[in-house]
């Protein structure tokens, strides 16, 4: 098969993916990017691949091949998920996921083999909090809308500000309009209207202070 430069170019865009699915998943996860241009040398990007040892240049597997025929077959396009096991014998759960390019043809895969049998220390850190110097904690809420998640970022902005007694009262709304400015908050669809009503003041009153914060060079 042979890539276009725009096949080529959304293949390369996955790279990316394979860095953020290893960075969450952990080491018990081998990632591999298939190209099927060159099905001899098909492996152009692989994460954690000391599991089976293969490195970028490696064949296609017989089993990634079938998996392709049974997409194909199903007329999916999308992806098809299964347990399977290594030449060792180890339990894989595993996934293959079309990659279409040009004309909406399949030219890769994305190929996930989690493995089953790693110890319960490590497959629990897949999901846990790892003690390292650069893992921050944070939380994220979940909403059904846009205003409720306004709603939301503007009750915390207004609280903040509220128990800040170090922010004079003239000065609390663009305060608070400042912490909502810096969360993106005014990147969504009728944020400034939104947000004017929730703070029972005028739009144009939320704009002036939106003008202030930016000739300021707020920090965003």
């Amino acid at each position: 098969m042979k890539l276009t430069e725009i096949d080529l170019m959304i293949l390369q865009s996955y790279y990316t993916v394979l860095d953020g699915l290893a960075e969450y998943l952990g080491d018990g996860c081998e990632i591999v990017l298939h190209s099927l241009e060159n099905l001899d040398k098909s492996v152009i990007k692989i994460v954690n691949g000391h599991h089976t040892g293969r490195k970028v240049g490696a064949p296609i597997t017989h089993l990634a091949l079938e998996m392709l025929e049974e997409i194909k077959k199903n007329g999916k396009e999308t992806g098809i998920s299964y347990f399977t096991h290594n030449k060792k014998g180890e339990p894989l759960k595993s996934a293959t996921i079309a990659i279409l390019g040009e004309n909406k043809r399949i030219i890769g895969l994305l190929c996930i083999n989690f493995y089953l049998n790693m110890p319960l220390s490590s497959f629990l850190s897949v999901f846990a909090l790892q003690n390292k110097a650069d893992t921050k904690e944070t939380s994220e809420s979940f909403w059904e809308s846009g205003y409720e998640l306004i709603a939301e970022a503007t009750s915390h902005a207004r609280q903040a500000v509220l128990c800040d007694s170090t922010i004079l009262p003239s000065l609390k709304n663009r305060s608070i309009i400042q912490i909502l400015y810096k969360q993106g908050i005014f990147n969504m669809k009728n944020a400034v209207e939104f947000v004017a009503g929730q703070l029972k003041i005028s739009k144009n009153t939320v704009y002036m202070h939106l003008r202030y914060i930016k000739e300021e060079g707020a920090d965003v």
